[in-house]
């Protein structure tokens, strides 16, 4: 059997309520998703398994084409995102006109937040919930053997016109059983960001799941409960990544700082190999100290990123996060004193927001002084519980998110929190508020002083004109 998984185009692509800027200067990552199972499927199968990532090698739907008649596969594996869903509904008509035999599986948050209306596309075969290792591989399994597919957790199909869910698979408890994500079978010298002081770069997952509880968070695939690799099994990966060539890993775990002893072994793992490499975690201002820092500084971790999100408390209590202004300020100043850049979330346009207090976060964060910030007007997103509370309370009309998934069609706007702002309104602002943090003469010239490679000028200099050049 001949399995194809692919990362779909982006050609049509929600890009939501920001400026252009921020999607076209992010770079490539590779689609670990997709690489986990086809690591897997490697390990445990004697299947033949290919990726392609249509956005990394920049592959037009032509060109798709003709990838698909070259390689005519049995089976193809699509991730499915909400945003991406159009561009996944093209990839799907593509193949069933080249061989309508092929079975077309689909996984990711997408099909997790909306199994029923996913599995009605036309072309759908199956769909896989939640983590997907395992479901994949039993599925492909049995393919051939309908009466099985009953038996396996995680799956949603028809059977004579009706919806079978099998139910949810428990979550993987030992995530050190698991492959490492099949990166070989990409380009890796493709994948590149623009923070990063290196190429090739990768992302990298060292836990799943998340414990705490904000509002807004747009993950629920992954689950509540914590769930973490070993220090050993993680510094093995990045060992295996520099043998691909790669020194440069952006951790993409929620918060990565969660269990502190695995920080400080993972911390003492990679010094005790002396591996050469540059790594960014994303972190909790409330769950990091001096201590902690001068570990993950002595192991060359370059950059921290924190979603602070508002300069103000009622906000923040608003969004559940669970954290203080003044420890914001205190945890963004011993990141620095440590010698770690910084990279600070925000976002306008929050339940309740007025323009003082979106004018307070845009103070806030050049206050702050990270060495970057990430600003966006805040989109509610499907299942979240701020996505509940406002069809609940009325500011969201109608389930806009469900009416989509239904009909994905092109042109769909996602809607702003319309309490206090029109869209029109919220674009004004976050222009002023990237123009007012990035063309400070003072920022200009503290980022000159930093930059270490012509690369990295290139970069910053290529988005630091488009920043000067926004309009709403």
């Amino acid at each position: 059997m001949k399995i194809l998984l692919i990362n779909p185009p982006s050609e049509n692509e929600l890009l939501g309520n920001n400026p252009s800027i921020i999607e076209e200067e992010r770079g490539y990552n590779p689609p670990l998703g997709i690489l986990y199972i086809a690591g897997y499927l490697e390990k445990h199968t004697n299947f033949g398994v290919e990726v392609v990532d249509t956005q990394a090698e920049e592959i037009s739907y032509d060109r798709l084409k003709d990838v698909i008649r070259a390689k005519l596969p049995d089976v193809v594996g699509i991730t499915a995102m909400t945003f991406t869903i159009i561009d996944v509904i093209k990839v799907i008509n593509l193949i069933k006109s080249i061989r309508p035999e092929i079975k077309i599986v689909l996984g990711g948050p997408h099909v997790h937040i909306y199994p029923e209306e996913t599995v009605n596309i036309p072309g759908v075969d199956f769909l896989v919930l939640g983590e997907g290792e395992v479901t994949f591989k039993e599925l492909v399994e049995n393919i051939e053997n309908p009466a099985r597919l009953r038996s396996i957790s995680g799956l949603v199909y028809k059977e004579n016109g009706r919806v079978i869910n099998t139910g949810a698979r428990p979550l993987n408890e030992d995530l050190d059983s698991l492959p490492f994500p099949a990166r070989h079978l990409t380009p890796v010298q493709k994948y590149s960001s623009l923070m990063a002081r290196r190429s090739p770069i990768t992302t990298m997952f060292t836990s799943r799941g998340c414990p705490y509880r904000c509002t807004f968070c747009d993950r629920p695939h992954l689950g509540k409960n914590f769930r973490a690799r070993s220090a050993m099994n993680v510094v093995d990966e990045m060992e295996q990544c520099v043998k691909l060539g790669i020194n440069e890993f952006l951790i993409y775990d929620d918060t990565f700082t969660i269990d502190r002893q695995r920080v400080i072994d993972v911390c003492d793992e990679i010094k005790s190999r002396k591996l050469n490499i540059g790594w960014d975690i994303r972190a909790r201002v409330n769950n990091i100290d001096n201590d902690l820092l001068q570990k993950l500084k002595e192991a060359n971790c370059e950059r921290i990123h924190y979603g602070v999100e508002s300069g103000n408390p009622e906000i923040l209590k608003i969004l559940n996060k669970g954290i203080t202004i003044e420890r914001v300020r205190t945890t963004f100043q011993q990141t620095k004193e440590a010698g770690i850049s910084v990279l600070a979330y925000f976002m306008i346009g929050c339940p309740k927001e007025t323009r003082k207090e979106i004018m307070e976060t845009i103070a806030f964060a050049k206050e702050l002084k990270p060495d970057f910030v990430h600003i966006t007007i805040f989109t509610p997103f499907p299942a979240t519980e701020i996505y509940k509370m406002g069809l609940k309370d009325g500011i969201i009309k109608e389930d806009f998110w469900r009416e989509f998934a239904k009909n994905p069609v092109t042109g769909f706007q996602p809607r702003c929190w319309e309490e206090n702002f029109t869209r029109e309104e919220l674009q004004e602002l976050i222009v002023y508020a990237y123009k007012s943090f990035y063309t400070r003469p003072s920022y200009i010239l503290r980022r000159l002083t930093h930059i270490r490679s012509i690369g990295e000028f290139k970069r910053m200099a290529r988005a630091g004109l488009k920043v000067f050049g926004m309009q709403s």
